[in-house]
């Protein structure tokens, strides 16, 4: 098949499969006073959701999973500390998951383990009834994955968010109240990925945390076991929704608003491989693994209301983090790589940078205003209090989640877009409509 007959048919693929009704949910029990929720993934990222439920007078965590007897020891241990009732525990196999999902009187779900299972783990919550599920990012693997989320939420009148707790950050969300209270005028391009050496892969050496080494696979510890096999393997925005999340947000997309294209390019591979061989030796096994990945993968988006956005992601080369937000319109701009701002006819010089810091005071969310105090130690500096408490709260009050089904899917997507994309050799693919069209009709309710 022809690449421009291979992109017209995903594209029209795309778009019948869009035609599905979206699910509207209506509340059907009375506000919970306590939330009972069930945890399938107990590694590192799974104990921080554990610990900082734990810390909440509303949620009872009745049950949790994992395979990791070294992981699941550490989340007995946290619990233990906490005082709060040892849950059930469910383990032995990679579907024990299954057994938990039994569990009568369910109200949540949070799933943390590794990306290939997000998928069938939120189907399988999904189908045993439990209407609020919430898996760490991303959705899924394959574009088929999103859809089958979607069409299954849709089915059974359910709630699947995507834990991207970034839209939670305090600036990212003091800029957003800038956003709409319009004080870069119309927003016209938007920046921001995922910047962060990970070459650092940790082993399974027996301390707590693991050593830095050049070990992935079943000699390295947590994390690494399985996500730098993707690396090897794949080349595409690999961990596209820090970025996209916040910037979905302030552009609105679904709701009024939708990525309609996308298109990625991507660098060579040399990281990974000198980070091997300075660290282990030329000798060493993984010296001759080639990675798919390359050290920079750009994606350029564009939407329906004529923004363009811009996505890094550079995970393999020597850097300080940084997510890279540029968010510009026709009255100004703010950057968090200079930590500056410059608004039109209010900044002081239209030849300097301004100190965004002001700002960012000034135009403080009022979640962070309320909760601040609260989110002091919860991980992600207090953004993963946020984006828990939000998930909670949806549960007590039977409402939909400030970030639904929609959201995760098209924020997640980009992930196979831009692996179908460079396959092509760059060329532009579509974006499919998850909302069946309803984008232009929906209200944003993110706070």
């Amino acid at each position: 098949m022809k690449r421009r007959d291979f992109v017209r048919n995903m594209s029209i693929a795309g778009a019948g499969m869009g035609l599905v009704t979206p699910y509207k949910i209506f509340a059907q029990h009375a506000p919970a006073a306590k939330v009972r929720l069930g945890i399938i993934g107990v590694g590192l990222r799974g104990q921080n959701h554990l610990h900082n439920a734990l810390q909440r007078d509303d949620v009872d965590v009745v049950a949790i999973c994992d395979i990791d007897p070294y992981m699941l020891q550490s989340a007995r241990d946290i619990i233990t500390k906490s005082g709060k009732p040892m849950p059930k525990v469910f383990t032995g196999d990679p579907h024990a998951y299954r057994k938990l999902l039994e569990e009568k009187d369910l109200q949540g779900i949070l799933i943390a383990t590794p990306w290939e299972w997000h998928t069938p783990m939120v189907l399988d919550s999904l189908a045993a009834g439990v209407k609020y599920v919430a898996t760490e990012v991303v959705l899924g693997i394959t574009l088929q994955d999103h859809w089958d989320v979607v069409k299954a939420a849709e089915y059974h009148k359910a709630n699947v968010m995507m834990l991207e707790n970034v839209c939670y950050r305090q600036d990212v969300m003091a800029i957003l109240q800038m956003v709409r209270q319009g004080l870069f005028g119309e927003l016209f391009h938007m920046q921001a990925g995922y910047q962060h050496d990970l070459r650092g892969i940790k082993l399974n050496d027996g301390k707590p945390g693991g050593g830095v080494g050049v070990e992935f696979g079943e000699k390295a510890f947590s994390e690494a076991r399985w996500r730098t096999n993707h690396s090897v393997h794949r080349n595409a925005d690999l961990y596209p929704t820090h970025g996209i999340g916040p910037v979905a947000e302030m552009l609105n997309i679904n709701y009024g608003n939708r990525f309609v294209s996308l298109s990625s390019f991507s660098s060579k591979s040399r990281g990974m491989h000198e980070y091997i061989v300075k660290h282990g030796g030329e000798n060493h096994p993984n010296a001759k693994v080639k990675f798919k990945l390359g050290d920079m993968v750009t994606t350029q988006i564009k939407t329906a209301n004529e923004e363009t956005i811009l996505l890094q992601l550079d995970t393999s080369s020597p850097r300080p983090y940084s997510l890279g937000f540029r968010v510009q319109g026709t009255k100004g701009i703010w950057m968090d790589v200079n930590h500056s701002i410059y608004l039109e006819g209010v900044s002081t010089s239209s030849d300097e940078w301004e100190e965004a810091k002001p700002y960012l005071e000034k135009y403080d969310h009022p979640l962070w205003k309320k909760y601040a105090k609260d989110a002091l130690g919860a991980g992600h500096g207090g953004m993963d209090f946020f984006v828990l408490r939000a998930f909670v709260e949806a549960i007590k009050q039977q409402t939909p989640t400030p970030m639904d089904v929609y959201d995760a899917a098209a924020w997640s997507s980009i992930t196979p877009l831009s692996e179908m994309s460079l396959e092509l050799g760059s060329q532009t693919v579509e974006f499919p409509d998850f909302t069946g069209g309803q984008w232009m009709y929906r209200e944003n309710r993110f706070e």
